[in-house]
């Protein structure tokens, strides 16, 4: 598959997710991130003219792109939000929609971009909010956290091995000195992992967890799915690409709950086939060719999951 890029973003399985997610050529549809428009602009290239396209992001950055892109697109509007916002920003869209599109994780602008403070090889400040209009910034959070929390933070959402002498490490040094930006908050980090892994910067796993902690990812992907399935009419898709574990695996669930009757106690008058499920499954879960990883690398770890409103 190959991708095209614009603004510096190479959308990940930018076709198998618009051939899962478009079913209906005037139907209305939610791209509820939209980065910087690769999967937009592919699935308006899918539409008819009697269309409609919300996208959603909430980096005001990526709202400034998408209305300057789509400018002339009347069939397109962008929406400053959180995706768990998605119920309120589609309006008088519940129960018409026919699909919605999570593209999760970070964007490649904002890894790219020293001052979003994402990277942990380019040096710039310690905020890595999403939004930077709202919300706390991460130097203020690392001024006062505690070993423990840290700890927490380092192990719950970047699965990290050693988090709690890392964290140590990291709460020492900001007790005797301020943090100075990403790069010496990685070069701590790098100093106290004991095991660095083959071609992964030893930093990788704790700025995917405070990334993940500072904008609440896993809480508000939870509430964005529930709300987008009141969203979809039957027959829609949900379609969501994730780029680590944690994301996969509350989507994964999620699927299996909603497509699941739930388990009864013996000697009920209701039959177990009898309970009703909002959604069904669509195939097996996708991930991207060599071709496409060829081309843009970050695309390795992502899957993408499909299912079927009932």
């Amino acid at each position: 598959m190959t991708a095209a890029a614009f603004g510096g973003h190479i959308s990940v399985l930018k076709d198998p997710a618009t051939q899962a997610l478009v079913g209906d050529r005037n139907g209305m549809y939610i791209d509820a991130t939209y980065g910087r428009g690769g999967h937009s602009a592919n699935i308006l290239a899918q539409l008819d003219k009697g269309a409609s396209l919300l996208a959603i992001d909430r980096d005001v950055d990526a709202v400034a792109d998408a209305s300057a892109r789509f400018a002339d697109e009347p069939r397109f509007r962008i929406a400053h939000g959180n995706y768990s916002q998605i119920a309120e920003l589609a309006g008088d869209w519940r129960g018409q929609v026919a699909g919605v599109l999570f593209d999760l994780g970070v964007s490649s602008p904002q890894l790219d971009q020293a001052q979003r403070g994402f990277s942990f090889d380019r040096d710039g400040p310690l905020d890595m909010r999403m939004d930077v209009t709202s919300g706390q910034p991460l130097s203020a959070w690392l001024a006062t956290v505690d070993v423990q929390t840290l700890t927490d933070v380092f192990r719950d959402y970047g699965e990290e091995r050693y988090a709690k002498r890392i964290a140590r490490r990291v709460v020492e040094h900001v007790a005797s000195a301020p943090l100075t930006g990403t790069l010496e908050l990685a070069e701590i980090i790098k100093a106290a992992h004991p095991r660095w892994e083959k071609h992964k910067h030893p930093a990788t796993r704790c700025f995917q967890a405070m990334r993940i902690y500072i904008n609440g990812e896993l809480d508000h992907l939870q509430t964005a799915l529930e709300a987008a399935v009141g969203l979809l009419r039957p027959g829609a898709r949900i379609v969501v690409i994730s780029f680590h574990s944690l994301e996969d695996r509350i989507v994964k669930r999620f699927f299996r709950a909603e497509s699941s009757a739930p388990e009864l106690p013996r000697g009920l008058p209701v039959q177990q086939q009898d309970l009703p499920c909002r959604l069904k499954l669509v195939g097996k879960a996708a991930k991207p060719d060599q071709a496409e990883v060829g081309v843009n690398p970050r695309a390795r770890s992502s899957i993408m999951r499909v299912a079927e409103k009932l």
